[in-house]
């Protein structure tokens, strides 16, 4: 991904994070690190998700299946970030091809694991 971190943070992590009413310099600092943190992988040869975030179709299906679904009006607002026709088809390319989406779900994870952030971001 070839843009900076003040891009990434202005042009995708805050309008996401804003329209789920999570927004916080916090919070878009963790998903920015999140990202680089995960970019390098990718550099190493070593990712294996889909997407900025590297999530992976398992993770993805766990955060609808064991999360969202008892937080439904989290989980409309997701949804809502979700191109309608794609989702239908193939909801796990969501996190390769759309950033704000991917950046919901990557949120969700950090809510449901924030010690994986200081396991694999240090």
């Amino acid at each position: 991904m070839d843009l900076s971190n003040q891009e990434l943070r202005e042009q995708i992590i805050h309008p996401t994070l804003d329209y789920l009413d999570k927004s916080g310099v916090a919070a878009e600092n963790i998903l920015v690190a999140i990202v680089r943190q995960k970019q390098k992988r990718i550099e190493q040869g070593s990712g294996k998700g889909l997407g900025p975030y590297q999530i992976d179709i398992a993770t993805h299906q766990l955060v609808w299946d064991k999360y969202l679904a008892f937080h439904p009006d989290l989980a409309s607002r997701v949804r809502g970030l979700a191109s309608q026709r794609a989702f239908l088809e193939d909801p796990h390319s969501e996190l390769a091809t759309n950033l704000c989406y991917a950046t919901a779900i990557a949120w969700v994870l950090y809510i449901l694991h924030p010690e994986e952030l200081n396991h694999h971001v240090a």
